[in-house]
């Protein structure tokens, strides 16, 4: 048994297809017309993991949920090898970051948030 996807609210699918792949770096892995103006919109980090499922926002209550991931706290992990290139790399290519890294115990981190305000860690952990 594997996470294979994790649904993502989204306000319009082109719009989170360019953050994802433009600023973050991840990979459009499928982008399928459904018909009716619905898609099945897949994109993931380049190293592999559950994909994020691009869900259009149909409705007040969808819409309500964008940006909400986990009631304001931290609701996706980005692992990465080299912290300073890839922290460097999403801030030369406009990712707000809402922290200066900092050194943990785990390794180093830092919080930025996505185009509806979602917050992430950027970590690379020790070895």
């Amino acid at each position: 048994m594997r996470l294979a996807s994790v649904a993502f609210v989204v306000r319009d699918y082109d719009e989170a297809i360019r953050y994802f792949v433009d600023m973050l770096g991840f990979v459009l892995v499928e982008d399928s017309d459904l018909g009716g103006g619905k898609r099945w919109v897949h994109v993931a980090a380049p190293g592999g993991g559950a994909a994020l499922l691009l869900a259009r926002a149909v409705g007040d209550e969808q819409v309500g949920a964008i940006g909400k991931a986990a009631g304001g706290r931290v609701a996706f992990f980005l692992e990465v090898d080299d912290f300073r290139a890839t922290y460097d790399a999403m801030r030369a290519r406009g990712v707000t970051f809402q922290e200066a890294p900092r050194r943990e115990t785990y390794g180093w981190v830092a919080v930025f948030s996505d185009l509806y305000g979602n917050r992430w860690d950027l970590i690379e952990t020790s070895a």
